[in-house]
């Protein structure tokens, strides 16, 4: 079972800010449906790079990696999704 201690506690902080920084790009594209502007190599980079980390994440056992992982994950993953489908 994982425990959480205060180096866990400030490494979830600091993975909610640098997470939730797609956040307001995943609703704008959302909301605008335009993707002219959005780099698909540079996203889906970052998308391969997340789940390195989340698998990281769960191999090391640290609670704070894995779920600013799984949810970084999932904002550029989406983020690929709406640039494949909204792209001319």
């Amino acid at each position: 079972m994982m425990q959480i201690n205060a180096v866990e506690i400030l490494g979830l902080v600091a993975a909610c800010f640098t997470t939730f920084g797609f956040l307001p790009q995943m609703r704008k594209t959302w909301r605008t449906k335009d993707v002219t502007s959005l780099s698909l190599p540079m996203y889906s980079v970052i998308c391969t790079g997340t789940a390195l980390w989340l698998i990281y994440g769960l191999l090391i056992n640290s609670t704070a990696v894995i779920l600013a992982n799984i949810v970084a994950f999932a904002f550029t993953f989406s983020l690929v999704i709406l640039i494949l489908k909204y792209r001319k």
